[in-house]
C-alpha cells in the first residue's frame, strides 16, 4: 500500500529511541556518557538490529573503542529493557557499530571546498 511504512523500520526507530532513553538514564558507565545512537537497522525478521553510533564530540580511536566495548557489555542488560518495552516475540539481536558517515561527510565537504578555492592537492 502507498504509504505504509515497513515494520522493520518502525521497529528500527523504536529501539533506536528506546537505547538512547536507557542509555541516558540507566547506564553509569563512563565510557557511554558521549554515546550517540545515530541509526538503527533491523533486519526484516526483526531479529537482529544494527546500531551505528557515535560520540558527541572530540572522539579518539582509542575512545570509539571503549565505547564500543562499553555497549557490548552493556547489550545484554539494553536488550532485557528492551524486551520489556516492545512488543515482540523475540528481542533483536544488538550488534553495535561505530558510524563514519559523518566523518566521510565532512571529508568530502573539505575537499569540495579546497576545489572551489582552487587549491587542489599535489599527490
Amino acid at each position: 500500500m502507498v504509504g505504509e511504512v515497513k515494520r522493520s523500520v518502525r521497529v528500527a526507530e523504536r529501539v533506536r529511541q528506546e537505547i538512547a532513553t536507557v542509555l541516558d538514564r540507566d547506564v553509569e558507565d563512563p565510557r557511554l556518557r558521549r554515546v550517540v545512537i545515530t541509526r538503527v537497522e533491523v533486519s526484516d525478521d526483526l531479529q537482529h538490529a544494527r546500531v551505528l553510533v557515535r560520540l558527541s564530540h572530540d572522539d579518539s580511536p582509542e575512545q570509539r573503542k571503549n565505547a564500543l566495548r562499553g555497549l557490548k557489555g552493556a547489550s545484554a542488560m539494553l536488550r532485557r529493557k528492551l524486551g520489556a518495552k516492545l512488543e515482540l516475540r523475540r528481542t533483536p539481536e544488538l550488534k553495535f557499530v561505530f558510524d563514519d558517515g559523518q566523518d566521510a561527510q565532512t571529508r568530502v565537504e573539505a575537499l569540495l571546498a579546497e576545489i572551489a578555492s582552487g587549491k587542489t592537492r599535489q599527490d
